[in-house]
């Protein structure tokens, strides 16, 4: 079967399951890694590796950009405090808590190379939560830091991860220059977006008469400004969710209601198709990687990630019902700029804790290390690594977004957003 062949029948597949997900009322993430993990079994179909530079240009920046083009500004204000604690905080301590029981617990790991899978696996994915949750009734106030979150930690993840490819591969890890490099390239993906967003303000001046060109340049710009980040060893990820915030402003500002119609139709469409080809694709990865596992560690492997799996969930939620008292405290000492409206309680807390799953970054990634280290010599327990990271993403995504749904209606969390909104 001839790829773009393969690629027609992927995408025909995803879209007859998504319809057919909102008929049989069951999220339609899990019905599409499901159906990715039957596809990928079938013996005339070629194995389908993905790719993760493909993941990170072509998925992230769209993503990435939509999200940040339909967040509240105010909310994320608001919420920031504990946006910020999920979204930098939470990811270092998952990675260093994932870390500490791969040593212990999986044969083989070294302690940098069980820092490689805590990286791995230290961010959430928000694209599932929020698909998964779409049309439930989320509040204004999850659905914020639930997208906040996402913007944020895929760098938080990412530099997490270079530094510990760097401890694997032999470098000494020196705390205060990791931090520098942290501050350098969040600074820096935040100028990047500053610039191009300043850039594409100019543009949209001199070519708002014509709606097609207006729209084809507001496409284009995500994946310019990642692109641009990366060549300058900044950060992307912050570089393209700079550039959405900003262009959000100068829509409300400067564009007619139809223009704003236009775009929102094809960005609908796209995010859709994205969406959709990133749960079919994670759940190909499977019959793919299992290849490379020796028979009788499968199911020890798997019994790991389900470990990992537990401890990251018990380890968020204990975070969050955290921040809950934290800032009840905060707010009743006046410390700090913590309003009322930033208080969470029961239910949005759990709300935020079970949505905690992995996806496609930690997919790229874990699909992106190495082969060998500077030596030549191959890249000890990447096997292993590999399909650990594939087990706790499937398992996050199956199990966590089969519940979810049942939490959000069982708590009824008041007040509905009435837009559809994404994430990465």
């Amino acid at each position: 079967m001839e790829l773009y062949s393969i690629v027609i029948f992927i995408l025909a597949i995803m879209i007859i399951l998504s319809a057919m997900a909102d008929k049989m009322k069951l999220p339609y993430p899990v019905l599409l890694i499901s159906a990715g993990i039957g596809i990928g079994f079938i013996p005339a179909l070629p194995d389908i590796s993905l790719n993760p530079d493909v993941v990170f240009l072509i998925f992230l920046p769209p993503l990435l950009y939509d999200a940040a083009f339909n967040i509240s500004p105010q909310e994320f204000k608001t919420n920031f405090n504990t946006i910020g604690t999920l979204a930098i905080g939470l990811v270092f301590l998952t990675a260093a808590a994932i870390a500490v029981v791969a040593h212990y617990l999986i044969p083989g790991m070294t302690w940098p190379l069980a820092f490689v899978l805590g990286a791995i696996l230290s961010a959430t994915d928000a694209v599932a939560a929020m698909s998964i949750t779409k049309g439930l009734g989320l509040s204004h106030k999850t659905i914020t830091i639930l997208e906040g979150e996402s913007l944020i930690n895929d760098a938080s993840a990412l530099v997490t991860y270079r530094f510990a490819i760097a401890a694997a591969m032999g470098t000494a890890f020196v705390f205060w220059k990791a931090s520098l490099e942290f501050i350098v390239l969040m600074a820096g993906g935040v100028l990047v977006g500053l610039a191009i967003g300043k850039l594409l303000h100019i543009i949209l001046k001199v070519v708002h008469k014509n709606d097609l060109v207006t729209i084809s340049f507001m496409l284009l710009m995500p994946f310019v400004t990642y692109l641009l980040a990366e060549e300058l060893h900044v950060s992307g990820v912050i570089a393209v969710v700079v550039l959405g915030l900003m262009t959000a402003r100068i829509s409300n500002r400067a564009f007619p209601e139809k223009l704003k119609q236009q775009s929102r139709a094809i960005w609908d469409i796209i995010i859709f198709l994205l969406n959709g080809l990133i749960f079919i694709l994670i759940g190909l990865q499977f019959p793919y990687i299992i290849k490379d596992i020796p028979a009788d560690m499968i199911f020890p492997y798997i019994g790991y990630g389900i470990i990992i799996t537990l401890v990251a969930l018990v380890l968020r939620m204990a975070r969050i019902f955290t921040q809950q008292l934290n800032l009840e405290q905060a707010f009743k000492k006046g410390k700090g700029r913590i309003t009322e409206n930033a208080l969470l309680d029961f239910k949005n807390s759990l709300i935020i804790g079970w949505s905690g799953m992995r996806g496609i970054v930690s997919l790229a990634i874990a699909i992106g290390l190495p082969m060998t280290l500077g030596d030549n010599k191959s890249f000890p327990e990447r096997n292993a690594i590999v399909f650990i990271s594939v087990v706790v993403v499937l398992f996050t995504l199956i199990v966590q977004g089969i519940s979810l749904p049942w939490i959000v209606k069982a708590v009824k969390l008041p007040g509905t957003h009435p837009k559809k909104l994404h994430s990465a």
